[in-house]
């Protein structure tokens, strides 16, 4: 069966930075586009950032612009979210997802996407 899990999450200071992974199994990996969406408490899940099948086109959420990263290794089968510059309004649990569209592209809509990892918390203290 498919799994995604990610892994990386933790508790950090303000300014401080983390790179969180996305290993996926039981799926073709390089046929789908990727994405990281996060959700806080008394909030609704949200796109942080997205990556196309082959890793040439990318996109970041308002949020977290010139702050995050988003790449893939195709031969790992592995999405990373790297985050630089963390503020607390970053904390939420970090879901990595994948979606298996007909054409390429990345959606920043969570209904669209196929499967869903379990995520990873994470906190950032000021």
């Amino acid at each position: 069966q498919v799994q995604l899990v990610e892994s990386g999450g933790g508790l950090v200071q303000a300014g401080d930075s983390l790179r969180l992974s996305c290993a996926a199994s039981g799926l073709t990996f390089s046929s789908y586009a990727l994405g990281w969406f996060r959700q806080a408490p008394g909030k609704e899940r949200e796109i942080v950032a997205g990556i196309d099948r082959s890793g040439g086109y990318t996109y970041v959420a308002a949020p977290g612009k010139g702050r995050f990263t988003i790449s893939r290794d195709n031969a790992k089968n592995t999405v990373y979210l790297g985050m630089i510059s963390l503020k607390p309004e970053d904390t939420a649990v970090y879901y990595c997802a994948a979606d298996r569209r007909p054409y390429d592209g990345i959606s920043d809509v969570s209904t669209e996407y196929d499967y869903w990892g379990q995520g990873t918390q994470v906190t950032v203290s000021s």
